[in-house]
């Protein structure tokens, strides 16, 4: 802990500043330019353990509790990625660009909530920051991976039927 507070204003603190984190970030980036967002770029391909999402159902059986995570875009008036609405190949190619920028909010919240680390005491109260840093981003970073994989996977499905083939 960087500042000497009383245990009074390190709540306030937490229980202003960590929603407001959260709530930042995401309204940050749904207002960033989708196209900054490649589902293509080393961060975001899909990797071969992934199994086109395979991997998320088999360890951490997803679908039992992915509807339990909020969609905090809508909150901001960003692209709803609740249910898919449309499988037209731009929509599509716009939703998993969109899981993209999911993905990313929840990697730079990881790095603002450890901002707290500041005012909360070492050791207890700082490493429950540093385990709920992670602890409330991973489930959504499970998410935006093994839905991005399963709509790849679709679009794919989609092109082939609709006689686009796979290089378009």
């Amino acid at each position: 802990m960087w500042l000497e507070l009383s245990n009074l204003w390190i709540v306030v603190l937490n229980a202003l500043g960590i929603p407001a984190i959260h709530l930042g970030i995401s309204w940050l980036f749904t207002r960033l330019d989708r196209g900054r967002f490649d589902p293509e770029s080393w961060l975001f391909c899909e990797r071969p353990i992934e199994g086109g999402g395979a991997v998320y159902q088999t360890l951490f059986r997803i679908r039992s509790w992915k509807h339990l995570l909020p969609d905090a875009a809508p909150w901001f008036d960003g692209f709803a990625k609740g249910k898919l609405a449309d499988k037209d190949p731009v929509y599509l190619r716009a939703f998993i660009a969109e899981t993209c920028r999911g993905e990313a909010a929840h990697y730079a919240q990881i790095p603002g909530i450890l901002l707290t680390l500041i005012w909360n005491p070492w050791p207890v109260a700082a490493i429950v920051m540093i385990v709920y840093a992670f602890a409330s981003n991973l489930p959504c970073l499970i998410l935006q991976r093994f839905t991005r994989a399963r709509l790849r996977k679709f679009l794919e499905e989609v092109r082939a039927g609709d006689g686009e083939g796979r290089g378009a």
